[in-house]
């Protein structure tokens, strides 16, 4: 069986996240492709907004989207941006720069250097499947947590974007793209709620469809060229090329689910 990249801390914390502009060509390309479905950091801000008023923790940060809606949305005392990546979290502080009460803390998401029952809302979007134990980070969520307190954790489906996949088999550049590890492999759609459950009261489980068109070869490569779960030896020139070559020049239509549960502490 394939080892999963995503669940390797080493190569999580060297080669997924050590560059920002990867995540952000990444991110970019997909952004563009979007053609249906909420912005998360939107839904997330709505969420947390019906908990309590106090200190906020946006877990697995990354470059601060969510945070950023969440200092918008919320205007908390103390918002702390929390992730294991020095170069994510030095551009997430810059984004944030002006709010009062935002703190930078970078740890290990299985050992949060917090007080128990200290937080108000917790947030963990898109960073649990990075765990080969995601019940133990909910653990310590539920650690921090301040009774009444708030989770809202957010993944997607293990079957996200399997279009890209297939055509990115079908064109010879990773012939084992459709069956590699899925990056939500640990902690999906359908197993969030009862890994929440083990450790949280469960209030809400809430499913969005999001839909994605990628216009032509080059937009398919620029995102795929910094995707991880594909080993590509060339750079997002000589995929795009490829790609015409053996599949043609797109567009290319691919959907996501993305799953937001909203827990309190028991």
């Amino acid at each position: 069986m394939t080892a999963n990249p995503f669940l390797d801390a080493a190569r999580v914390r060297h080669d997924l996240y050590d560059d920002a502009d990867r995540i952000t060509q990444r991110t970019s390309a997909l952004a563009r492709a979007k053609t249906a479905g909420p912005h998360p950091a939107t839904v997330i801000a709505d969420l947390a907004a019906t908990g309590l008023r106090g200190t906020v923790l946006d877990i697995g940060c990354g470059r601060g989207t969510t945070t950023l809606a969440l200092a918008e949305r919320l205007t908390p005392p103390e918002l702390i941006a929390f992730d294991q990546s020095a170069a994510l979290l030095a551009e997430a502080e810059s984004r944030l720069a002006g709010h009062v009460g935002v703190r930078i803390a970078r740890g290990d998401f299985h050992a949060i250097a917090l007080p128990n029952s200290s937080v108000a809302v917790a947030v963990a979007a898109f960073c649990l499947y990075h765990s080969p134990r995601p019940a133990a980070v909910i653990a310590e969520i539920a650690r921090c947590l301040a009774p009444g307190g708030l989770s809202i954790t957010v993944t997607k489906s293990a079957d996200s974007y399997r279009a890209l996949d297939e055509v990115i088999a079908a064109s010879g550049l990773d012939h084992k793209a459709a069956s590699r590890p899925s990056l939500y492999e640990t902690f999906h759609s359908h197993n969030q709620a009862d890994i929440v459950a083990t450790c949280l009261d469960v209030q809400q489980v809430i499913h969005h469809e999001h839909r994605f068109r990628f216009t032509d070869a080059d937009h398919i490569a620029a995102y795929a060229a910094t995707n991880p779960k594909y080993q590509l030896l060339y750079d997002a020139g000589e995929i795009a090329q490829q790609l015409r070559e053996t599949v043609g020049d797109g567009p290319l239509e691919t959907t996501s689910t993305v799953t937001y549960v909203v827990a309190s502490r028991r």
